[in-house]
């Protein structure tokens, strides 16, 4: 599916507030309700619109730490990556987990309540099939958090 304006100003007018109805948003966007709503439905389903979330504040709910963990695995063959992306997935504090390009094999994103908590997390990753080194790194502070993208239309 291809974009076009209209499409992106209904996505840039969802990823700020998911739950804005449909009347509103083709007031927003300048649609009548029934073809904004056919638009929203042709993103939803191209996939383009993947699904409808809530963001938690994580400092509120008890887990203001984040940790950015580095996993390098004994050896980097198939299996073995296979192996521990299926199984990092059963961490419930891990949040976010990418197969890396460069020195490490994957990068985590591990939410936590304090240090000690993450001594528990660490325990869990080292035990994890393949792993060799687990470096990490306490973030101090949130500088920039976004969940919406950048325009896709230009």
């Amino acid at each position: 599916m291809k974009i076009d304006k209209i499409d992106q100003n209904i996505l840039d007018a969802l990823q700020h507030d998911g739950r804005l109805p449909n009347v509103q948003l083709a007031e927003h966007i300048g649609l009548s309700e029934s073809a904004c709503l056919r638009r929203v439905k042709a993103l939803e389903k191209s996939g383009i619109i993947d699904r409808y979330v809530m963001i938690v504040n994580q400092t509120k709910a008890g887990l203001p730490g984040n940790v950015f963990v580095r996993v390098s695995l004994e050896r980097q063959t198939e299996d073995n990556l296979n192996r521990f992306a299926e199984r990092v997935s059963s961490v419930p504090e891990v949040m976010e987990c990418y197969l890396m390009s460069g020195d490490v094999d994957f990068m985590i994103r591990v939410v936590v309540e304090d240090a000690s908590d993450y001594e528990r997390v660490h325990h869990r990753l080292t035990r994890l099939p393949g792993v060799a080194r687990v470096h990490s790194s306490f973030a101090l502070r949130t500088v920039l958090e976004r969940s919406a993208l950048p325009p896709i239309y230009e």
